[in-house]
């Protein structure tokens, strides 16, 4: 409280509406360590990499985690519901098939996106059924379901590949908005924008955080928990069959590999974000930094010509690192 404050007649105190202003309070967030983390990947990175600030180069470098991006905002709620889907990989690569398998019978180019959706869609609803009808882990259920999606897959291609997707699938995933933003950052920003929105200013997301801090207590009071938790696995299953459409175009081709580890990529960008993985808390804004932090670092290795394989070691030491770290300083500060 501002001491300069006026006291009602007769008080000795003024309780604030909310807390005042603390410099230590902000950087103790977790958001604000990512933004220091990004500024110091710029300036580290334009230090020591000629062509590290070069806008073209800077914008190319978002087509690499744009797609998982798309899948890390569903994740990102799924696990404040105190579920996850492992099985986004295998959704991915099972919707580039059956668009594959459309475009090979006939099917305009315009249906593609709807057929990638709801291959997408009923992949999730699979998930979230076994989880709500037969209270399962989900994290058992979507480790099965990602060997049967992408085993359904690599059934259907066998040692072939699809190729030769329509002109409009290649521009959205290969093309520029502005003639030099990626079409495909462009929608992920939107659709950032959107779940923060839903997620931060809405009952919708009021209801999510509830559940995930206590499914029990969210139920006695009047939430449909199951129902929550299938429609996000459903969003989960069409956002990767989104990412699908995306890649697909960007590659121009489904193969027996595609997509292939991304779910590791996809939850440590969500658990880099602050995303509890016990549920109940984590923000929008937080993943859409920690996507930032995982592209930036992606982009100034394969400038420095580093092998790709180090990446899965550096995601492997991240996810490790988030997990830790925040239940060593909470045990710390019980023990003081």
């Amino acid at each position: 409280m501002n001491s300069s404050t006026p006291l009602p007649p007769g008080s000795r105190y003024l309780i604030a509406d909310r807390a005042g202003f603390r410099l230590r309070g902000v950087l103790e967030k977790w958001e604000s360590l990512l933004v220091l983390l990004l500024a110091a990947l710029f300036i580290a990175g334009g230090l020591l990499l000629p062509n590290f600030l070069d806008l073209h180069n800077l914008s190319d470098s978002t087509f690499n985690f744009s797609e998982k991006a798309l899948i890390a905002l569903p994740m990102a709620l799924l696990i404040i519901c105190r579920e996850i889907d492992i099985s986004v990989s295998g959704i991915l690569a099972l919707s580039s098939v059956a668009m594959g398998l459309a475009k090979s019978y006939g099917v305009p180019a315009e249906a593609l996106l709807f057929v990638a959706l709801a291959t997408g869609t009923a992949c999730g609803w699979l998930n979230g059924f076994m989880v709500t009808r037969f209270g399962l882990p989900s994290i058992v259920v979507t480790i099965g379901t990602v060997s049967l999606f992408r085993g359904l897959a690599s059934v259907v291609l066998g040692d072939q590949a699809f190729t030769g997707y329509p002109s409009m699938m290649t521009e959205w995933g290969q093309g520029y908005a502005f003639g030099i933003i990626p079409r495909s950052f462009v929608l992920l920003l939107a659709f950032a924008a959107l779940f923060a929105i839903v997620l931060h200013a809405t009952s919708w997301g009021r209801r999510i955080y509830a559940i995930g801090n206590n499914p029990v207590a969210a139920r006695f009071s009047g939430i449909r928990v199951d129902r929550y938790r299938l429609a996000l696995f459903m969003l989960t299953g069409a956002m990767a069959g989104l990412a699908s459409y995306l890649l697909t175009g960007r590659i121009d081709s489904t193969r027996p590999n595609i997509a292939m580890g991304w779910e590791l990529e996809v939850i440590t960008m969500v658990i880099l974000g602050g995303v509890s993985i016990a549920g109940g808390a984590g923000t929008i804004g937080g993943v859409m930094l920690a996507v930032l932090v995982l592209g930036m670092v992606t982009y100034g290795l394969s400038l420095a010509n580093v092998p790709g394989i180090y990446m899965t070691i550096v995601i492997g030491v991240l996810l490790l690192a988030t997990i830790a770290i925040p239940r060593l300083l909470r045990g710390k500060k019980t023990a003081k």
